[in-house]
């Protein structure tokens, strides 16, 4: 159930839904969409996408519930925070198992969400933080991205299931260098000046000198402001916009670039995240370009898969690219590293056994019970 994510988010539809129905449970995914149909052997029960947040959280929430309740579902596995309410009712009224899907860091995010007034920031972080761990002990399992946020979750045994790519979404093989992709930077995810919009635009400025330079954006701005903002930067003359894109087609231009881009700002819901995109730049072959973080530097420094810089400073980041732009042969050997090290660790494979002996593990207590 997510009320949150659109209904083929990689982690939920891609990955978990996917694996649970290859494993032969019958899988249905409440979501966001704009028709009832089944996708994969997953069946997905639409939900009306709300006008704004406070709709969201207030009236689709519930409407949520009520279709979860006419599913009879054996588990219930809840991909929002703000699901939580709907949880514990679950447990309630079906006396079924739950399962507490935690995204990320809640409490430490939002001390960076624009739309909160930041003097009220602390206050709602904390009192979230005592809500969610409050809530989470109705659950009867609570699964995690990564170790960071196991540890605030330890008195429920959390399962750490990460969000690696998965093997079978690749091809056989990473694609071969190709001479139109060797001037094409990439980024994927939420553009927002906390993961370093402003600072790749303004790295362009520095390789003005650079014939056929390309920053492809793709996702969405947030805020949607942003967007104009940035084009008034002259660095954004480079910038082609592709917007949201599938998980598939968005594939498809991360093998057509040279150098992918993860520049989060440091924020204490950053500095030991697990960032889909570079694992998924990784997989594709590509060199990356990260954050200097200790925790990510471990990551690109020792499998050698990329560089890390300072995210706030473009002419660091801009000289990073020229570095990997003007040598070809390191930019292929990072990259082979990189896919190297996600095929033999960093891999959906591994998590989906963990996901899948969550679910032995409570069939088998639901059936004690009964």
């Amino acid at each position: 159930m997510t009320t949150v994510h659109p209904p083929f988010d990689t982690r939920i539809f891609y990955k978990e839904a996917k694996t649970l129905a290859q494993a032969g449970y019958d899988v249905t995914l409440i979501a966001r969409h704009g028709k009832n149909e089944v996708v994969d052997g997953i069946k997905i029960v639409a939900l009306p996408k709300p006008k704004n947040r406070f709709i969201r959280i207030f009236g689709i929430t519930w409407q949520a519930l009520l279709l979860a309740l006419r599913e009879k579902a054996v588990i219930y596995h809840l991909h929002d925070p703000e699901l939580l309410p709907v949880g514990v009712l679950l447990k309630v009224l079906t006396r079924n198992k739950v399962i507490y899907d935690v995204h990320e860091d809640v409490p430490q995010d939002i001390l960076t969400k624009h739309w909160i007034p930041t003097f009220l920031r602390p206050s709602f972080a904390m009192i979230f933080n005592i809500l969610e761990k409050l809530l989470a002990r109705a659950m009867d399992a609570v699964v995690v991205v990564t170790e960071e946020i196991a540890k605030k979750f330890a008195r429920f045994n959390p399962i750490i299931v990460h969000n690696y790519p998965d093997l079978k979404m690749l091809p056989n093989s990473p694609p071969s260098p190709r001479k139109e992709a060797e001037k094409i930077i990439i980024y994927i995810g939420d553009i927002s000046k906390l993961r370093g919009a402003y600072e790749m635009v303004r790295a362009l400025e520095h390789l003005a000198h650079i014939n056929g330079l390309r920053l492809d954006l793709i996702g969405r701005f947030t805020p949607p402001e942003l967007e104009i903002e940035l084009q008034a930067l002259a660095g954004y003359q480079r910038v082609r916009y592709l917007g949201w894109l599938s998980w598939v087609e968005a594939w498809q231009h991360v093998q057509s670039a040279a150098i992918g881009l993860v520049l989060f700002h440091p924020a204490p819901n950053h500095n030991r995240a697990l960032p889909n995109k570079l694992f998924e730049y990784m997989a594709a072959g590509l060199p990356v370009i990260a954050s200097n973080f200790p925790f990510w530097k471990e990551i690109v420094e020792d499998n050698g898969c990329g560089l890390t810089v300072d995210p706030l400073n473009p002419k660091e980041i801009a000289q990073a690219i020229e570095y990997l732009l003007d040598h070809p042969e390191v930019r292929q050997k990072m990259g082979e590293n990189g896919r190297r090290a996600v095929l033999e660790k960093y891999n959906w494979e591994n998590e989906a056994k963990k996901l899948l002996t969550l679910y032995r593990t409570l069939l088998k207590a639901e059936t004690r019970d009964l």
